[in-house]
């Protein structure tokens, strides 16, 4: 079954942010077997207490065990540090097929 990874960033410096982080982990996700579903700035919040103005992006893998072995590599754990200091991220894993009508 699929797994869609969530994540919720917010973000203080964009473009180093898409730059550093944002280009290296984008080549893993594909080299990894994962593809994006939504990348895009300014979420805004209809309920809750987090997330408003928040990056979100999502991601589709194949499924969990592919998802965690992306985020337990250790290509990504040296990918991670170049987000820090710049972005604080929420980032939930979920199985499941897309709705469609």
């Amino acid at each position: 079954m699929p797994a869609y990874m969530i994540v919720t960033a917010s973000i203080k410096d964009r473009d180093a942010f898409i730059s550093g982080y944002g280009a290296a982990a984008g080549a893993l996700v594909e080299k990894m077997g994962g593809k994006y579903l939504l990348r895009g700035p300014g979420a805004e919040l209809l309920e809750g207490d987090f997330g408003d103005g928040a990056s979100m992006v999502i991601s589709e893998w194949p499924d969990k065990a592919a998802a965690r072995a992306f985020w337990n590599s250790a290509e990504y754990q040296d990918v991670k540090k170049l987000r820090e200091g710049i972005a604080d991220c929420q980032v939930l894993l979920i199985e499941g097929d897309l709705a469609h009508g």
